[in-house]
C-alpha cells in the first residue's frame, strides 16, 4: 500500500495524459495543440511534482495514429506544446511514451507494462517499488501493478467508479489534490 510520507526525491512519477493532465474529449482524440486544455489545477500540480520527484515521466495510448485520424508529427507538436507551457513554469517532462497500436494485446499498450520498461531502459535508475503511475482508467492502474508500481486514480473522468479497487493504492477527485496530499507540498 502506498504511504505518501514515504514519497522523496528518489521517486519516479508517471502520469497518463489525456484526462489526468488535459481535458479528454469523449470518445474522441486530441488533433493539434489548440485543443490541449489543461486541467485547472494541473500546472501547479506539476509544479510541486517538479519539486518533489526524480522524474516525471507520461505515458499515453495513442490509439487515433494508428487509425489514421492523425499523424505522429500531430502528436509531437501536441506534445512540445505542453512541455513549452510547463517549461515557463520550470517543469520538465524527463520523456513521454505513447503507444500507437490499435491492438490491444500489443506489449506497449496500456495495461501491458511496455512503456515502464521503455523508460526504466532509458532510466535504469528508476525503481519500480518507489514509483507511483497516476491514471483515471483502471487500464492505467493495471499498468502501474503489472509494473510493480503504486497506483493513484484519479476521478475526473469516471468519478463513480466503485472503490475500493484492488487496482487502486489512493484515490482524488484530480491531479492537484493529489499534489496537495504529498509530503511539503
Amino acid at each position: 500500500m502506498l504511504n505518501l510520507a514515504d514519497v522523496d526525491k528518489n521517486w519516479t512519477l508517471f502520469l497518463d495524459r489525456d484526462g489526468v493532465i488535459n481535458y479528454e474529449k469523449e470518445g474522441d482524440y486530441i488533433y493539434h495543440p489548440g485543443e490541449f486544455v489543461f486541467y485547472e489545477g494541473a500546472v501547479e500540480a506539476m509544479q510541486i511534482f517538479s519539486k518533489l520527484f526524480k522524474r516525471i515521466i507520461i505515458v499515453t495510448n495513442q490509439r487515433g495514429i494508428e487509425k489514421g485520424l492523425m499523424a505522429e508529427k500531430d502528436l509531437h507538436d501536441i506534445h512540445s506544446h505542453m512541455r513549452a507551457i510547463l517549461a515557463n513554469v520550470h517543469v520538465t517532462i524527463d520523456e513521454i511514451y505513447y503507444c500507437t497500436s490499435l491492438d490491444n494485446e500489443h506489449p506497449n499498450r496500456k495495461p501491458q507494462p511496455g512503456m515502464a520498461l521503455q523508460a526504466h531502459a532509458d532510466f535504469p535508475d528508476i525503481d519500480f517499488s518507489k514509483a507511483i503511475m497516476v491514471g483515471n482508467n483502471l487500464s492505467d492502474m493495471i499498468f502501474g501493478r503489472n509494473a510493480g508500481m503504486h497506483t493513484v486514480f484519479v476521478k475526473t473522468t469516471t468519478p463513480a467508479l466503485p472503490l475500493p479497487d484492488h487496482a487502486i493504492d489512493l484515490a482524488f477527485n484530480d491531479l492537484l489534490n493529489f499534489a496537495r496530499a504529498l509530503p511539503q507540498a
